[in-house]
């Protein structure tokens, strides 16, 4: 391993289930998840997919917990009310003088092109019901999702993952584009920032997952080398050098030792005490994903 690889890692072989997979068989995952933890609870959102004969990503669901481990849900939201034929990774933010808000990775019907939508409400439970607005539609060129969001005082920074659409056949090819908002609905996009390598395990793409630290910029991202392997990403590390972001080592960081290997949509939560709380999607023996956590030795 590299020893541009000094951070901690998510770890499958002492996580612990958090959520399961909704049914055993490949196609059936639980997982793509982001994580927070706010005045003591810790809230996970989550996407539940079934295989594609059964409509693919059909919900996202809002749960919370007061030991990280142990979820109850507080809200579910289904693909139908966006028109969406499928939902990909959400990310749940708190936002001063609104309350909270969910952002939505949402798939167009009988095509390869995605967007992101967000809905707000004074509580959680009141998600469904809330005010929607479109925070990045994509274009006929491009596909946007699965965003990875800071809110500081300084504004807010976006990570989001970017497909290109203009070659048919060749849309899970991935890249990963920097944003910043002064209010977290508009956005500035400042361009791609981290993508595959050739010849490399991550060739066909990089999405960040996760922000482990912020000076120097070091993430978790998910890649793989085919097209073949698309939905089984496993998680590499890249650390900013001179103002780029360089994927570290010679190939994955974190992957399940079962099945098609896959540890995706890492995300992290740090704890009170100095330690990681990492949720990851991680593949089962039966081809299933179920959605885990594992906590940094410290």
């Amino acid at each position: 391993m590299s020893t541009c690889v000094d951070v901690e890692l998510p770890r499958y072989d002492d996580a612990v289930v958090v959520v399961k997979a909704p049914e055993t068989g490949p196609g059936n995952w639980a997982g793509a998840a982001s994580a927070l933890l706010v005045d003591g609870v810790f809230w996970l959102t989550y996407r539940v997919r079934r295989p594609v004969a059964a409509g693919r990503g059909v919900s996202v669901v809002v749960a919370r917990s007061d030991d990280g481990v142990r979820f109850e849900t507080v809200c579910e939201v289904g693909r139908e009310m966006f028109g969406a034929a499928s939902f990909e990774r959400p990310a749940l933010v708190p936002v001063e003088g609104v309350g909270w808000r969910l952002y939505l990775s949402c798939a167009t019907p009988d095509s390869k092109h995605w967007w992101i939508e967000a809905l707000e409400a004074d509580e959680v439970a009141g998600l469904p019901q809330g005010r929607r607005t479109m925070v990045l539609p994509g274009s006929a060129e491009v596909a946007v999702k699965d965003p990875v969001i800071v809110a500081g005082r300084d504004g807010w920074l976006m990570w989001a993952c970017c497909h290109p659409l203009a070659e048919p056949g060749h849309e899970d090819r991935m890249s990963t584009s920097f944003l910043t908002s002064a209010d977290g609905l508009t956005w500035l996009d400042h361009g791609t920032v981290l993508s595959g390598r050739p010849g490399e395990w991550d060739a066909r793409g990089a999405r960040v997952s996760a922000v482990l630290e912020q000076e120097p910029l070091t993430v978790l991202y998910d890649g793989r080398a085919s097209a073949e392997a698309n939905w089984f990403e496993t998680t590499g590390v890249a650390k900013e050098v001179g103002g780029v972001l360089q994927p570290c080592g010679d190939g994955p960081v974190a992957l399940s030792s079962d099945s098609d290997q896959a540890l995706r949509y890492a995300c992290v939560v740090p704890l009170p005490d100095g330690r990681t709380r990492f949720y990851f999607e991680a593949a089962r023996a039966d081809g299933s994903h179920d959605l885990m956590t594992s906590v940094s030795q410290g």
